[in-house]
């Protein structure tokens, strides 16, 4: 399986919607995007909803609102449209073009590893963002984590500011094949990244492995906590990468849709620090 980049879209209808308007302006707010000029998507003309009443039209902006929300809570299809008076093959349609659009719109804002400036210090972290088990899919299941899902490396400075997430590789791989895929250290210099011990042997500032058979040494407990101490800000970066549901909780939509939806995820991320 191969996992690559994209990213999504903003808000709207505060008053049919379970969630207020100050909710859906924090989501985010992205460029405009033109929407094609007939498409099922926005005017949907045989869906019925629960009722039996056909399915009122979505819109553009109701669309990008129904992706935002899906992309930032991971909220079950079905409440989505009940919530919008629409279908929940509607809510699904709009979610899977408004996720490519939004990844379009917003690559312009997703760093890359040659814009990282080689004099800074940075904090490494790899991560697992989950899905469901797809059994034609064993690569993607961690054994770290216990679970399928995609790899990311997220990167930051001491101070804890976001620069980097790599593209996903799928979730057998190790931390350290993770780094090597993303091409992340050819143009800069190890010794000047804080990693924690999985990244051992690759000339990053790391904590010390106790020694099997015995304890490690005050020096080195001491240096250990140091290091710990730097490299938390780097988790807090991922814990709030996290706060997009959607790559928090197990992955629902087809596992073909998966990467696109990550690389929209991470430019959101990214689009709201600017």
């Amino acid at each position: 399986m191969s996992l690559s980049k994209q990213r999504p879209c903003a808000p709207q209808n505060r008053s049919a919607t379970k969630f207020s308007a100050d909710e859906c302006r924090r989501a985010c707010t992205i460029p405009p995007v033109s929407p094609p000029t007939r498409s099922p998507i926005w005017w949907p003309t045989s869906t019925r909803n629960a009722t039996g009443n056909r399915a009122g039209s979505l819109g553009l902006r109701r669309c990008v609102c129904v992706t935002l929300a899906y992309l930032r809570r991971n909220r079950v299809q079905q409440e989505l449209a009940e919530a919008f008076g629409t279908s929940q093959p509607t809510v699904s349609r709009a979610i899977g073009a408004l996720t490519s659009l939004i990844a379009a719109a917003l690559a312009q804002w997703i760093p890359v590893a040659d814009e990282i400036d080689p004099a800074g210090s940075y904090v490494l972290d790899g991560t697992l963002l989950p899905c469901w088990t797809c059994a034609e899919h064993r690569e993607l299941f961690s054994g770290k984590h216990k679970t399928t899902g995609a790899n990311v490396q997220a990167l930051c400075d001491l101070e804890g500011n976001p620069i980097w997430i790599s593209d996903p590789v799928p979730g057998r791989d190790h931390d350290m094949a993770a780094l090597a895929a993303s091409g992340l250290l050819d143009g800069l210099d190890p010794s000047k990244l804080l990693a924690d011990k999985g990244y051992q042997g690759c000339g990053m500032i790391t904590p010390v492995k106790k020694p099997k058979g015995r304890d490690l040494h005050e020096s080195d407990q001491s240096y250990n906590t140091d290091v710990n101490r730097l490299r938390a800000v780097v988790e807090r970066v991922i814990a709030n990468l996290n706060t997009w549901r959607i790559l928090h909780t197990d992955y629902r939509r087809p596992l073909a849709t998966f990467e696109e939806t990550i690389t929209a995820t991470i430019g959101l991320f990214f689009y709201r620090l600017q």
